[in-house]
């Protein structure tokens, strides 16, 4: 087998055409010409999606007890963005063409020119990223409300509910996974920068003097996160936030960055926000959001370290890093080695043939089998093509119903990976399977019997 593709060498091109074809990214309104950087997930992408999603809130809220959840509105009162900065500070400088009037961030003007036309540019201005809507009947600035440019905010005024209704004590953490919304000057590059994305976000609050040690730990945490997921450490790295680039609100900052095919890029920022969100709240709210700590008999406003990733980043770079193609006797073999708790689908029914023989059994197996993974039955065209379009998909494992099932009652189960197959007795098929995706070595096994 050839070593995997890096990403920086894959061709985003050829990324949008896998995912279009396969069904796990379509552009949104296509029919009717598309809207710009938006994007719906397919059948196969929505799995994905929700995978990764999650296996993330398995790691960061399910298997900790110092983590809870919270879902909160998109819509928000509009204070909370005076309060919170965006109002004032959320903007980018925006320069505009004078010729073909496309608008475009500074940053992404690279000669002084119009990157569409070449026309001359004018003199930036500052552009607020937050979507503007109107809530009641009537349209006028009393009634003015915002999209959400980022779930972290909804964390921060729920503060006191959480902490009372779930009696934690510092160090502590809500999790939260939803929908944002930025009116980006210059998305694209595919789903990495869009204007409507889905963020896994941590508030984790704990005392001032002690959040440098738990910056450090959740720097770790997050990295390691992506590499026992699959994704290879050589294609992950950290950057340190210079004093000049830090946010409004961050003491410190870094960057995960991954090496998608344009460079070196964020996949997810971990910051130490300090005191600034609660107290900013506190403030504007006149409600007091602090905590009481029993040590010293004080109440003390909890410094935040957030570890902040994008959905739709983190699917690309696992699409990405899992890309290979590979050199056979019948061209190309494109796999995708996702990480089996990721795979939108986790097992395929294969029947040799339609023989009609073959098919109530091989549906009897499929029916097994779908009440504990998301599987595909397909019997359409030769076997050597349903186990590519299996690989191409990242399917970890096949199982084909042959003419000797009928006389044995077991099946081969091929694996994605090594193209190895092994015989198991049908009876023993859930077992074998779960074993093999909880990690097992690829060979023979015969748990639960004979």
């Amino acid at each position: 087998m050839t070593d995997k593709t890096s990403p920086g060498k894959v061709d985003m091109d050829k990324m949008v055409s896998l995912c279009k074809r396969r069904g796990y990214i379509f552009q949104s309104s296509e029919i009717y010409g598309g809207l710009g950087s938006c994007w719906d997930y397919g059948p196969l992408g929505v799995e994905l999606k929700r995978n990764i999603k999650d296996a993330w809130w398995k790691t960061n809220v399910q298997e900790r007890e110092d983590m809870v959840g919270l879902d909160s509105a998109i819509i928000m009162h509009p204070q909370i963005w005076v309060a919170s900065g965006h109002v004032e500070g959320f903007s980018d400088p925006l320069v505009e063409c004078k010729n073909c009037h496309l608008r475009w961030r500074t940053d992404a003007i690279t000669e002084g020119k119009c990157s569409s036309c070449g026309g001359e540019l004018t003199e930036p201005r500052m552009f607020n990223l937050m979507f503007r809507t109107f809530m009641g009947p009537v349209e006028e600035q009393a009634s003015t409300v915002y999209m959400r440019p980022e779930t972290a905010q909804g964390i921060f005024v729920n503060f006191s509910n959480v902490l009372t209704t779930s009696r934690k004590k510092l160090p502590f953490g809500i999790a939260q996974i939803g929908k944002a919304f930025r009116n980006e000057i210059t998305p694209g590059n595919f789903i990495f920068r869009s204007r409507e994305f889905e963020q896994m976000e941590i508030e984790y609050f704990v005392k001032p003097g002690n959040d440098e040690k738990w910056f450090n730990f959740w720097l770790e945490e997050r990295l390691n996160w992506y590499i026992k997921l699959g994704i290879d450490k050589d294609h992950l790295k950290l950057r340190h936030h210079g004093e000049d680039e830090l946010a409004h609100y961050a003491r410190d900052c870094y960057d995960i960055e991954y090496l998608f095919p344009m460079g070196w890029a964020e996949l997810e920022g971990i910051a130490n926000r300090g005191e600034f969100d609660l107290q900013r709240h506190s403030l504007s709210s006149g409600r007091a959001l602090n905590y009481f700590d029993e040590e010293t008999g004080q109440n003390i406003t909890p410094f935040v370290i957030e570890p902040s990733a994008g959905v739709d980043r983190s699917t690309l770079a696992f699409l990405l890093d899992a890309y290979e193609e590979e050199q056979d006797k019948e061209g190309i073999r494109v796999i995708l080695h996702l990480h089996p708790s990721l795979a939108p689908v986790k097992v395929a029914v294969l029947p040799l043939s339609r023989n009609e023989k073959l098919v109530p059994l091989s549906r009897e197996i499929w029916s097994r089998l779908r009440s504990s993974w998301m599987t595909q039955y397909d019997d359409a065209q030769s076997i050597g093509r349903r186990y590519r379009r299996q690989d191409e998909i990242g399917t970890p494992f096949c199982v084909t119903i042959d003419f000797q099932s009928l006389e044995d009652n077991a099946v081969t189960v091929r694996e994605r990976d090594s193209m190895q197959q092994i015989r198991v007795p049908i009876d023993n098929l859930k077992a074998v399977i779960a074993a093999k995706l909880a990690g097992e070595a690829f060979e023979e096994a015969n748990p639960g019997g004979s």
